[in-house]
Formats: C-alpha cells, structure tokens, sequence
C-alpha cells in the first residue's frame, strides 16, 4: 500500500525557515484586543506596517525603530502609533499622600519672623528661628506693631518666668543702648529670683524690707513733678492713696484738695532755702488746707478740709506701716548706673499696700529720669504684673502710655492670667494694646478662652493652650497669626535662670 508522504519535520527545514514564519504568525497576535501587550516589539514592526524588510543577514528586521533600544529619553518615533497604544500597555497610577509627595515639592516653609530684634526660640511647626523684640519692631520702617507693650501669660511652672528673664530681660542688654528694669516679686531663697541675675552681670538689687532696713522711695521724689508735672504727682498720690484705702477711687473733692496741697508746698520749699526734696511727710499738713481766696459757704469749707482729710489719713497709715519704706527721701543706690536695675519686693507683704506702691512710685520716679537721660531703650518688666494693670494703678500706666512711648519704655506684664484684670479698668484697655503676646499653658478653660478671644487667636487654640509644655507657648506679634514656639536657652542661660532651686535641693537631700 502506498505510504503517503510524511511531511517534512521542523528539523528538516531550511535553515531561516523559523524566522521566516514567525513574523507571520505573531502579527495575529498582536491584532487581538488585550494580547497585543504580550507580542515583543521586534513582531510589532511589519504588522503595523503591512510590509517586511530583510536584514543584512536574511532575518526580518522591524521596519520601525522600538522604544526599547533607544538609549535616552526618546520614548518612541511614531506618534500615530503611540496613540494607537501599540508601544506600552497605559497603566493607571498609583494612589499617593500628601507627606508622600512632599518630595516633589521642596520648598521651605519660611519662618514666622525676620531676623531682627533677639532669638525667642524655635518654630514648632517649621523648625526655623524666631526673632523678636517689641522695641526693635515698633522701631522699623514700616512699623510691625503699633505698641511695644508686651504680655506674658502662664500658669505656674509653664516656664514663663525663665522666657522672661532669658528673651526680655539678658539677651536685650547685649543690643546697644538698651537696659531693663525689673519689679522683682517671686522670692527664690530670701530674696528675689533676679538677685543673682543682677550680680552676675554686676549690680546689686535694690532690696525692699517690711523692717525700714533696706531701700527707700519717696512718693515726692523730684524727679517726679520734673518728669510728669504737677498733674502726674497728683496722680501718684491719688493712686497711692487709693491702695492704702483699699482702692477706693478719690472723689472730685479729694483730688482737688490734693492739688492745692501741692501747690502750697511747692510754694513752700521754693520759699525755703533748703537742698533736701520734699517728702511724703512734708505733703501731710497741707492735706486739709482750705482756700480763703475762694468764695466758698462755710459748709463747702468744711467739705473741702474733710476731703484732704481723707487723703491725708490713708497715706499716715501706709507711712506708719511701712516706716523706713516710703517715709524719707529716695536712697542713693536708687539708680540706672547699670544696664539692669532691680526693685526687689519679694519680702514685702503680698496682701498689703506695699508692693503696689513701690510699683507705682517706681514707675513715675522711672519716667521722670528717662525724661532726663534719653537715647536708651528700656524693658520694664512686671512681675505679678495684675498690680500694675488689675489695681489702682492702672489709670496711671494708661495716662503715661504716649510719655512712656517717647521715652523708649515697653512695658512688660508678666502674669498668670488674664481674667483677674477687671474689664471696667483702665489696665484692660493697656492689654488690648499689647502687640507682642506670649501665651503660655492656662490650666483653666475659662482662662483659656480669655486668651483667645482677648487676642484673636485661632477658635482651636483654646485646647491647644490647656495642653501646652514647659517651655511650650503660644507667640503672636502685630496682626500676624499665632505661632507654636519652643524656648530655647543656652547651659548658661539655664544655670542663670533657674527658679526652682529650693525645690531641687529637696529633691537631691530627699
């Protein structure tokens, strides 16, 4: 039977033959839907094409150039083609974060402040530095804020007082023509917690005794009228009254009978031929003179003596209090000889006259030097600042803002909240103004909240205040938003303003 013929295996053909029916075939292939992905792009060439080329050594070479032998970042030479999908599978991408994608875009977050003024810290969110002093700011061309006022506020062991003294207080005097002054209340060992600062940097404290031992204040310094005028000593005396009398304010009577008893005893020393000032002791008499050029009735005489009466009466028993404080001339170490000045009332009663008044008389006697010295940049720093703002004092520090302005003076209120200073006082009206705010931890909500209305923070930086860190404080300056901030202090630094040494050493003893 005849055998058909076999057909010829693949081993019998020709050798190319494979390459030859290759090319053939894989173009079908690649004509069908989701499978043309899997045909090398050698394949692709001559179906795209319709045609074939023969190499230089019998193969069939593609007619068109593929992506994946191009070196460089020419992806493909027919843009027709590439439209039609033939050269790459089009892939959707993959999903993304926001911090992953940081990458792509590095720029730097800019830091909240410039460069000038002193180092306050760092920027929480951005790590950069901050910058920043009141005086230096107001200074500026154009202004960055309208007041150099400064308030800080924080509960107890917030790391205020160390913020204080290291960025408003040391650091400062290394700037040309400034100096401080400080009302020195915390006690730290006997004394007050700058003490030491002040001998570090060689001055001595000025140091206030219940007992008469230490420094003196004249409430008729000379320098007082010579600063302010008649009108402010009348001030003066009215507010410091006022503290003695349990803040009660001075009638329109009692203020009058203040002015004319300083009228009369200006006149008075003028007369006499004398070297020594006048003292609070010298004011008493006239306090109850009546005028007998003034047509007055008998019983508006009567009236007018009682007035000065009153007045008289409450500075006798702040006198005979506090003997030796109040009741001489000025003592000589009373001065701005050094870049630092402190008015140490730490050992004076917290519940009496005393620590306002020294305040009070410290702030005019200050004033009326200034007036006399200028071309110095001065921070005054209030420790317990509510004496000053909260009281009877705050008329004064309201009345004396644009003088204390000309003078180079910011005032530096340091507190541990807000919401003891009374709306209805002047004090309120100087917080307002304050264009440099440092908000340290408030433990209470209410205190909390007080912050953020007072000063427009952000509505979520009530929470943020509660839960702050030592050393952690919330900074905003001018209308510029709030800014997290870290203090930032140096070995140094941090030795020299340390307040918690009685603690420390009951501590290491324990």
């Amino acid at each position: 039977m005849p055998v058909a013929p076999s057909k010829p295996s693949n081993s019998a053909a020709p050798a190319g033959a494979e390459n030859v029916d290759m090319p053939r075939r894989q173009p079908r292939l690649a004509k069908i839907p989701l499978l043309k992905m899997f045909v090398p792009p050698e394949a692709l060439a001559p179906a795209l094409t319709g045609t074939e080329s023969a190499a230089t050594d019998g193969s069939h070479a593609p007619l068109d150039v593929t992506p994946f032998s191009l070196p460089g970042s020419r992806l493909r030479s027919s843009p027709s083609a590439a439209a039609r999908g033939w050269y790459a599978p089009a892939l959707a991408g993959a999903p993304t974060t926001t911090r992953q994608a940081e990458i792509l875009n590095t720029g730097i977050i800019g830091a909240p402040t410039g460069i000038e003024g002193v180092v306050n810290g760092t920027d929480n969110l951005s790590s950069t530095m901050i910058c920043h002093d009141a005086p230096t700011a107001y200074n500026m061309t154009p202004r960055r804020i309208t007041s150099p006022n400064v308030l800080v506020l924080g509960t107890v062991g917030s790391g205020k007082s160390s913020f204080t003294k290291t960025v408003l207080v040391m650091r400062p005097l290394l700037l040309r023509n400034h100096r401080a002054v400080v009302f020195d209340k915390k006690d730290q060992g006997g004394e007050g917690e700058y003490s030491s600062v002040a001998r570090r940097l060689g001055a001595a404290p000025l140091r206030f005794d219940p007992d008469g031992s230490g420094t003196r204040l004249n409430l008729m310094d000379p320098l007082i009228a010579s600063g302010t005028g008649l009108q402010g000593q009348m001030l003066l005396i009215n507010a410091v009254a006022r503290i003695a009398r349990n803040d009660l304010p001075a009638s329109e009577w009692e203020e009058k009978a203040t002015r004319y008893a300083l009228q009369n005893l200006f006149a008075e020393m003028e007369a006499t031929d004398t070297t020594r000032a006048a003292t609070t002791a010298d004011l008493l008499p006239h306090l109850g003179d009546v005028p007998g050029d003034q047509n007055l009735s008998d019983l508006a005489k009567e009236r007018f003596h009682q007035a000065g009466l009153s007045i008289r009466f409450g500075l006798e028993n702040l006198l005979e209090t506090y003997a030796g404080v109040f009741d001489g001339e000025t003592s000589r170490n009373v001065d701005l000889a050094h870049k630092l000045t402190t008015f140490d009332v730490s050992q004076l009663p917290d519940d009496g006259p005393a620590v306002p008044t020294v305040m009070a008389i410290g702030n005019m006697w200050l004033m009326g030097r200034l007036r006399h010295e200028r071309g110095y940049i001065t921070n005054v720093v209030y420790e317990e600042g509510w004496h000053m703002i909260g009281g009877p004092s705050a008329r004064l520090v309201k009345a004396n803002q644009k003088l204390s302005r000309s003078l180079g003076i910011s005032n530096v209120f340091v507190m541990h909240k807000g919401t003891d200073i009374p709306e209805d006082s002047p004090g309120y009206t100087v917080v307002q103004e304050a264009q440099t705010v440092y908000a340290f931890r408030q433990d209470r909500d209410e205190d909390a909240r007080w912050v953020n209305q007072t000063f427009n923070f952000a509505p979520d930086t009530a929470e943020t205040l509660m839960k702050l860190e030592v050393g952690n404080c919330v900074f905003k300056y001018g209308s510029n938003p709030e800014t997290h901030m870290h203090h930032v202090r140096s070995d140094w630094e941090i030795d020299a303003t340390n307040t918690d040494e009685a603690m420390a050493a009951g501590a290491a003893t324990a």
